[in-house]
């Protein structure tokens, strides 16, 4: 495999063991998200998204095909992997900083004690929470509790993270703010990150590439990228490129839940300045 394929699946199938049978899941699903770029990933729901993660970070196996990090076959869980979720699971028992420091428990870093806690002082202003490092998780809100979520998953300088959904119970005003925080750490310390959302203004603000994936048992159905150079702000959100990205997003979305085929939308024919998203499932 290519040294510039930080994450790389190879026609992973992958079906859950019911009562009744077989529930197909993925089907010979193919991609290659190059290292530091920001991966979102869309679908109908049920279709599979979660399942991926688990897949790449090796908590589960695939039935078929193969899933590789950084040149290595992912076969058990991997030190190298950073995760957030919907819900941040803090610890309440343990402090901010303790728990933003948990994974230096657990994972091999090669950080002394006094490097993890620098890290993570660092982490925590640069997020906001400068001041909060002794407050236990009930006494913060829930976007600060999401903020000290991903400064733990990116405490042990993780190659890759994996976010899912991390942003889906906040307020608008908190989410937004988190997208821009992204950037930030994005801009300071760059990473693979795999971003599983059902918000198409989210992958679109965020993401170099939008991977849409189809109806179950899903494959890579199409990629769009996304082509807002420089700095990103949320105006860029408004503009008619950015507009034109979502309209198509959407209509893949449709199309991937059967409400109509696969006929490029006019918007997308309309779109001006942007590189033309071409659908692909990568082998």
């Amino acid at each position: 495999m290519s040294s510039d394929f930080q994450i790389e699946l190879r026609e992973v199938t992958h079906a859950y063991r019911t009562d009744s049978g077989p529930l197909p899941v993925l089907d010979n699903l193919s991609l290659k998200l190059p290292k530091d770029t920001f991966t979102a990933v869309v679908g109908p729901s049920g279709c599979g998204k979660s399942t991926l993660t688990r897949l790449v970070s090796g908590l589960m196996k695939p039935d078929e095909g193969q899933v590789w990090l950084a040149s290595k076959l992912v076969t058990s869980p991997r030190p190298t992997v950073g995760m957030a979720f919907q819900n941040p699971v803090l610890l309440e028992w343990r402090t901010i900083l303790q728990n933003v420091m948990l994974p230096l428990e657990i994972v091999k870093s090669g950080m002394s004690k006094a490097e993890g806690l620098e890290r993570a002082h660092a982490l925590l202003d640069l997020v906001g929470l400068t001041g909060f490092e002794d407050k236990r998780p009930s006494e913060l809100s829930g976007g600060m509790r999401q903020r000290a979520s991903l400064c733990r998953s990116l405490i042990h300088k993780p190659e890759v993270l994996i976010l899912d959904e991390p942003f889906g119970a906040l307020d608008a005003f908190t989410r937004e703010d988190l997208w821009c925080t992204m950037h930030d750490l994005r801009a300071i310390e760059p990473f693979t990150c795999l971003l599983i959302t059902h918000d198409l203004r989210e992958s679109v603000f965020l993401a170099d590439q939008v991977v849409v994936l189809s109806g179950r048992p899903a494959h890579a159905q199409y990629v769009l990228n996304v082509d807002i150079p420089g700095k990103r702000t949320l105006d860029d959100l408004y503009t008619p490129k950015a507009v034109a990205m979502l309209a198509d997003l959407r209509h893949q979305i449709q199309v991937a839940q059967g409400r109509t085929d696969g006929a490029a939308t006019p918007a997308a024919h309309a779109q001006r300045g942007a590189k033309a998203p071409t659908p692909e499932a990568q082998s």
